[in-house]
């Protein structure tokens, strides 16, 4: 079986990815991690969905191709030109929202929001911020990290604060969560309780 193998992409990742390259964004999420996404979105009909980290839009091009119709996803991210791309080949899709904001600052103002699946892929909601990110999942929510695996644009002294956070996810009651050494490196939580 070869994991490499990807079915059903979004139609518009080819100019996403295109798009994603000639602005040397590096920190786009890779396709299994889509795949991945894609599949658990899938999960979750009439779901709300939450990204932190828009970036160009190719994790939210995955999601949406999981997701029904009935679903919606807000995608934040404080990058307004990388997110410009996901706005250009995403932006007519009634069920994505883009707000160009801290990530921080919008979770602390949003707390009275409640999703069903939070992708964080940026560092708020994951390395700072985790409290409030978790705080709005729902019972039986999905939240997903990725790049746990060590990445080449990783900042020196960044893989002890990796480690730190998967433990810091693990010791909390009420959830759930696999690691998965596929991919960049995701995390799989699921709240309990």
């Amino acid at each position: 079986m070869d994991d490499h193998i990807i079915y059903e992409s979004p139609p518009a990742l080819g100019k996403i990815v295109n798009e994603t390259q000639s602005l040397g964004f590096d920190m786009a999420s890779e396709p299994r991690t889509g795949a991945f996404l894609k599949t658990m979105a899938a999960t979750k009909p009439g779901g709300r969905f939450l990204e932190i980290g828009t970036g160009t839009g190719l994790s939210a091009a995955w999601m949406l191709k999981g997701m029904d119709e009935q679903s919606t996803l807000v995608s934040i991210d404080s990058d307004e030109n990388a997110q410009g791309v996901a706005f250009e080949y995403l932006g007519d899709d009634p069920r994505f929202s883009i707000i160009c904001a801290d990530g921080a600052e919008w979770l602390a103002t949003h707390q009275d929001k409640r999703y069903d699946f939070i992708f964080a892929d940026a560092w708020p909601g994951k390395f700072s911020h985790l409290p409030l990110a978790l705080n709005i999942l729902n019972t039986g929510g999905m939240y997903i990290i990725d790049d746990l695996l060590p990445q080449p644009n990783w900042p020196e002294g960044h893989a002890p604060l990796v480690q730190e956070l998967v433990e810091q996810i693990e010791a909390l009651p009420g959830y759930t969560s696999v690691r998965m050494a596929w991919a960049s490196g995701l995390m799989l939580v699921v709240r309990t309780g």
